[in-house]
């Protein structure tokens, strides 16, 4: 099997090393399918943005320099003064608060549509990554899947993705009204009066260098926490599922302390995290408040003493609806930061993941060079396959050529390696000159002990793995010239570790071959000794399996597999141990079952039984990547070498 140094913490040292480029290609790919799949829906948000920001920039200035300066206060610098009673314009008055309204109600129905739509297009952006991700795993070579962890997979499909949702539906849209009401705001503040304005460039330079300094730490320990949370739960979904090993052997102590470990580093960093980003808003709240005071100062004492001040419009008087304006100028101004600022955490976290899923995506499918496919054949009047569209229960390989000729070749399972070698890390060679071959209808197994390479030799064959060296031929065609998806319909497997999936135990059954009828489901499950326990379940063929078959017995999930394997009907089968899980009376039942399933095929049984392997036509006993004897069972005891030291100590090796 593959090595499992590989596994470990790849996924959280790709999270943590994520470059400003990485996050810059991160943006611009999430992007690409905002403007390829919603840029009308982007275009009104864009839209609904503008006029929710600019409505209470508007509304600012309505109220301070319209409402104020117009109708309640009259006069310049110091003889400005309220408006009596008996000269008010209640008329002109009564209209500018209308167009207050109308502007604050198309800010809102503007706030309100544009969120909307973000939620719209996050939820469809987060669907088309979850389904372009999952149909990019289906063809991702089995190599990729043994080098990770079930865990950090699921972390891609679960936290990162979220991650994505979070800041399209909620942090760009309020990071782009933010930085968009900022932008008019300043322009409206140097409209206003640039002393002002200084003064509140002053307090945002300061507000912003303690936002760089509190986000920059609480980003980095932000993304920890979501080192650390996936983690977690991946060791809680480990020992779920092993409970039942847990309490066989006590580990429940041993389990709770491993939990803590995880769990302390878990809040350590939340910790840390959650109390730089709670700093964060308070201080950016009382910088804004002492802003606040300070401009209220300096421009009372410009009006009290008639200074003028500079503004796009040229020296003036500031007047006390101008100074109101510029305090909720100002107000807009500087709230928008700290927003800002508390998103960024959220950001770094999804550009990580973002970084984490387009890295799947951008690993490469599974290699297929191959050419020759299998097709429905009838046999001619010289006995050599007719290609035909219609299921005739008879397979040929159909073998184009470049000068346009076409060779069938029966489907036999004639299975040949010549001088193969294999290694799962270049220069570290796990098979050495591999010479094997298996005519059709033979069984032949493998014996050897833990780590030998049997199982490698079989994850050749179903192309799991490309040979470094040497041929491996089907039916006398180099199987890289075929197709992967018709070498695996030609092959049938049945591994140890059974894997059963939710749903009946007839579509269980019918994995194998998706086209099958009930009665060929019946009749492979018979052949697997499987019909007289599955006709005792509650509902039969109709009982539903969950949790992947938890409700029957190791050896009845086997039974399953098997039939599984069977209702395929393939004229190779590979037996990795299938019978491991059985106990011997049942074994005995089953061997009968599986003869008749291998009867005319090709089989390889990797077992460490010996009912499984004295009736093999060809015995292989494998020691370090090498073939060491091959032959039967009484050829290979009167040689009296490995296979006789293990056979005479009882036990086969695994």
């Amino acid at each position: 099997m593959p090595p499992s140094n590989l596994r470990a913490t790849k996924g959280a040292r790709n999270m943590t090393m994520v470059s400003r480029k990485e996050k810059r290609g991160a943006i611009r790919r999430l992007l690409k399918y905002v403007f390829r799949y919603y840029p009308l829906h982007f275009l009104l948000v864009t839209f609904c943005i503008i006029v929710s920001s600019s409505g209470g920039v508007a509304g600012s200035y309505v109220v301070g320099n319209v409402i104020i300066n117009n109708f309640i206060m009259e006069g310049e610098g110091l003889s400005q003064h309220i408006v009596s009673p008996s000269d008010f314009d209640w008329n002109g008055f009564n209209t500018a608060i209308i167009v207050l309204g109308i502007i604050y109600a198309s800010a809102i129905v503007c706030n309100y549509l544009y969120n909307w739509l973000m939620s719209y297009i996050g939820q469809g952006v987060q669907k088309r990554i979850r389904d372009e991700l999952f149909a990019h795993m289906q063809e991702l070579p089995v190599s990729y899947f043994d080098s990770r962890t079930h865990g950090d997979i699921m972390s891609v499909f679960t936290n990162d993705v979220d991650a994505l949702r979070e800041m399209l539906s909620r942090v760009l849209p309020m990071v782009s009204q933010s930085a968009m009401t900022m932008t008019v705001c300043f322009i409206m503040m140097l409209y206003t009066d640039m002393s002002l304005t200084a003064v509140v460039i002053g307090f945002g330079i300061m507000i912003f260098v303690l936002t760089m300094i509190f986000t920059k730490n609480s980003s980095k320990f932000f993304i920890k926490q979501q080192i650390e949370l996936g983690k977690t739960n991946g060791y809680i979904e480990e020992m779920t599922s092993g409970q039942k090993v847990v309490k066989v052997f006590n580990y429940e102590k041993r389990n709770i302390e491993g939990f803590k470990k995880h769990n302390d580093n878990l809040f350590k960093y939340s910790v840390k995290a959650n109390r730089f980003a709670n700093i964060l808003m308070p201080t950016v709240n009382q910088l804004g408040n002492l802003q606040y005071v300070v401009l209220a100062l300096v421009g009372g004492f410009m009006a009290i003493n008639e200074i003028k001040g500079l503004s796009l419009r040229g020296f003036m008087v500031i007047e006390v609806g101008t100074i109101v304006s510029f305090l909720m100028y100002s107000k807009s101004f500087v709230n928008p930061i700290g927003q800002i600022s508390q998103q960024m955490n959220v950001m770094a976290l999804a550009l990580a993941g973002a970084t984490r899923i387009f890295a799947v995506i951008d690993t490469p499918k599974e290699k297929d060079d191959g050419y020759v496919e299998l097709v429905n054949a009838i046999e001619g009047e010289d006995g050599k396959p007719i290609e035909v569209k219609e299921r005739t229960g008879k397979w040929a390989w159909k073998h184009p050529h470049s000068n346009g000729s076409v060779d069938y070749t029966w489907l036999r399972g004639h299975i040949t390696f010549t001088d193969v070698d294999f290694a799962y890390i270049p220069g570290k060679t796990v098979l050495h000159d591999i010479k094997m071959y298996a005519e059709p209808g033979q069984k032949v197994a493998f014996v050897g002990p833990t780590g030998a390479g049997k199982t490698t030799i079989t994850n050749l064959i179903n192309r799991f793995y490309d040979i470094e060296d040497g041929k491996v031929r089907y039916d006398g065609i180099n199987i890289n010239k075929i197709k992967k998806a018709d070498l695996r319909r030609s092959l049938g497997i049945v591994l140890q570790d059974t894997k059963l999936f939710t749903g009946t135990v007839m579509e269980n059954i019918k994995n194998g071959n998706l086209d099958a009828t009930d009665e060929m489901v019946y009749e492979a499950a018979r052949l697997a000794n499987a019909d007289s326990f599955i006709r005792l379940l509650p509902d039969g063929y109709n009982t539903v399996l969950t949790n992947g078959g938890s409700s029957l017995s190791q050896g009845q999930r086997q039974l399953i597999s098997i039939a599984r394997a069977a209702v395929a009907n393939p004229p190779v089968m590979i037996l990795d141990e299938a019978t491991s899980s059985i106990d011997s009376r049942t074994e005995q039942l089953v061997q009968k079952g599986m003869d008749a399933i291998m009867k005319g095929r090709t089989v390889f049984v990797i077992a460490h039984r010996l009912s499984t392997i004295q009736n093999s036509d060809v015995i292989m006993v494998i020691d370090k990547g090498r073939i060491i004897e091959r032959g039967n069972h009484e050829q290979l005891m009167a040689e009296k070498g490995k296979y006789y030291q293990l056979y005479t100590g009882g036990v086969v090796g695994k």
